[in-house]
């Protein structure tokens, strides 16, 4: 039986590292088959080596967390588990350091809780248009609307301009009840969500009447030219290489524009190809032009999703192997 032990003097942050009714202890000895217990001063990690070693940093990424000031969740943990299996749990500092991108209306900080993600808000700040490509849930859009709010309220752009393609997901656009507007909502909705979260529903309101934020589809942004503004096209998978082109020349002086999208949940027409795509391959070489790939270890919605997504990509090497070999 291999021992470790880490000394902890504040009872405040034993109480943290636990969780409720041990809760997060209960989550690593179940990960790395060790037994972790708390005694004079001391938490104790026995079992295995190997899995004692690993368990043994898993603790110490979630202490340097709480001496942050992080409350530790289920996705913390799991955050780390991902890093540790990676090998860059010394990078765990980079993700607690970063700084907070934007307040929201209820007073909760935003930051970057992966390392994907932190790349992500780190090419947003530093380049002129940022491409994010990843799957669902990880935080593409939430983060690009925090990003937007934040320069924004610091006066350093005028107006936030929010856009996606109204391209159906299996309906029928024509179908919707309601005038123009209210067809193209459904598909402006998680636009909405993100900024209410930001900026509280009156103030957006407010913002959307002066023209400080739009909301629209790509359609409506043909023929103009987008000074000092923050741009943010959303869904981008869904754009033909046409209006993807159209998109990023809209781009005028003292403004950032951000992409995002999912490759792996195109809706267009078959034979279409995907803007998005192109995108990422025409542009990677050009400079203040990010691309920035996230991945299933940067999903911070429910655990299932994050297997949902690896479920789905496993499959899809499966067939991509089988048409190679076919």
């Amino acid at each position: 039986m291999f021992e470790q032990y880490i000394d902890i003097e504040r009872i405040e942050d034993i109480v943290t590292l636990f969780g409720n009714f041990d809760e997060n202890i209960k989550k690593l000895e179940k990960q790395y088959r060790v037994s972790i217990t708390y005694h004079g001063g001391q938490v104790k990690i026995s079992g295995v080596e190997e899995n004692v070693t690993e368990a043994y940093k898993a603790v110490n990424c979630l202490l340097v967390m709480i001496n942050k000031g992080e409350i530790i969740t289920e996705q913390n943990i799991d955050c780390v588990i991902d890093m540790i299996a990676d090998g860059t749990e010394d990078k765990i500092r980079s993700i607690t350091d970063a700084d907070c991108i934007c307040v929201t209306s209820k007073g909760k900080p935003v930051k970057p809780k992966t390392l994907g993600q932190k790349r992500y808000i780190d090419a947003i700040a530093n380049n002129t248009i940022t491409i994010g490509v990843g799957p669902a849930g990880t935080g593409k859009t939430y983060l690009a609307v925090a990003h937007a709010v934040s320069a924004f309220r610091a006066k350093q752009v005028n107006r936030i301009i929010l856009t996606r393609p109204a391209v159906e997901a299996g309906e029928k656009l024509g179908f919707l009840p309601g005038d123009l507007q209210q067809k193209v909502d459904p598909y402006l909705r998680p636009l909405y969500d993100a900024l209410f979260d930001m900026l509280g529903a009156e103030n957006f309101q407010k913002c959307q009447e002066r023209g400080d934020i739009e909301v629209a589809p790509l359609a409506y942004m043909r023929g103009r030219t987008l000074d000092d503004s923050f741009i943010i096209l959303d869904e981008a998978q869904n754009t033909t290489s046409e209006q993807m082109k159209m998109f990023l020349t809209r781009l005028g002086f003292n403004s950032k524009a951000v992409v995002t999208g999912d490759d792996t949940q195109i809706d267009l027409p078959d034979g279409k190809r995907s803007g998005l795509k192109e995108a990422v391959n025409v542009l990677k070489n050009i400079d203040d032009i990010a691309i920035i790939q996230l991945t299933g270890k940067d999903v911070v919605r429910h655990k299932l999703v994050q297997e949902i997504i690896k479920a789905y990509e496993k499959n899809g090497n499966k067939n991509e192997s089988k048409t190679k070999y076919n």
